[in-house]
């Protein structure tokens, strides 16, 4: 129980220190900014408690601080840890909230709500820690899958940045961008291909916990759940903000999966590419 009350306590400092922020700052991004950092803490409190002795533990502990490396270099380089870098969404949602209302919101679900989430697809580790046994072949899949899962965020983040820094010099040389949003790629087969890579990655890892427990019944499972549900309102919230700015963008939403990488349909206008 000792690692998973030392997480707790990383909690409660977390959660104090991103809501004082929000509030001192008038920003709401700083649960995000903490994303990709404190499942790091989580995972090696648990393997640091067995003294970096099993093998399993220090396996996942790794993998993860290989998602958050990409992650936080990922986020930074969108100007994610700059002042302003607020996430454009909460914005918006601002401005359909009463003030009050919005301060509510961001205390029980931006900072409270999601940093629990933090902490519960972490709790694969204690899975891990409570079912010490020996690190076996599913186990080599399992991680091999987290990387390929990984490498494919990693290009779909990559394609992201690549359109938007294409669309942004278009603007600056005084045309109009077409296509004005991503349709090609791994953006051909899903709205959100990073969505998905994100949430499978620890869907992996709570599948790594069940390895050492010898069960896929484990409450851990909780973790992996919610945050699907999370992308899945990000992507609604998301896409309702796209319709409004982009007309066409209802055409891409008929002919390409929302989440799942899959054959988009047939029928329709086709994906435009950038024109470089």
């Amino acid at each position: 129980m000792e690692p998973f009350l030392i997480c707790l306590w990383i909690l409660i400092g977390v959660c104090a220190l991103t809501w004082v922020l929000s509030l001192i700052t008038g920003e709401h991004s700083w649960v995000d900014r903490i994303w990709s950092l404190v499942p790091l803490a989580y995972v090696w409190v648990f393997a640091g408690a067995t003294g970096l002795s099993d093998p399993r533990l220090v396996l996942m502990a790794v993998l993860v601080t290989l998602w958050g490396a990409r992650l936080t270099f990922n986020f930074a380089r969108k100007g994610g840890y700059a002042p302003g870098g607020e996430d454009y969404r909460w914005e918006v949602l601002r401005g359909r909230m009463p003030a009050a209302a919005f301060q509510l919101f961001n205390l029980f679900f931006i900072v409270i709500y999601q940093n629990v989430l933090l902490l519960l697809i972490s709790l694969p580790a204690w899975t891990a820690y409570e079912h010490r046994t020996p690190l076996g072949p599913l186990d080599i899949v399992l991680a091999v899958v987290f990387l390929a899962f990984l490498v494919g965020e990693t290009v779909a983040d990559q394609q992201q940045w690549d359109f938007h820094r294409w669309k942004k010099a278009e603007v600056a040389a005084g045309r109009t961008p077409s296509p004005r949003f991503l349709q090609t790629g791994l953006f051909r087969l899903s709205r959100h291909p990073n969505f998905f890579f994100e949430q499978a990655q620890w869907w992996v890892l709570f599948l790594i916990g069940c390895t050492a427990a010898g069960s896929i019944l484990q409450w851990t499972v909780i973790g992996p759940l919610l945050l699907t549900g999370l992308f899945i309102g990000s992507t609604v919230f998301t896409e309702s903000i796209s319709r409004s700015r982009y007309p066409e963008y209802v055409e891409y939403q008929r002919r390409t999966s929302p989440i799942v990488p899959w054959f988009p349909r047939r029928g329709g206008a086709e994906p435009v590419t950038a024109s470089r």
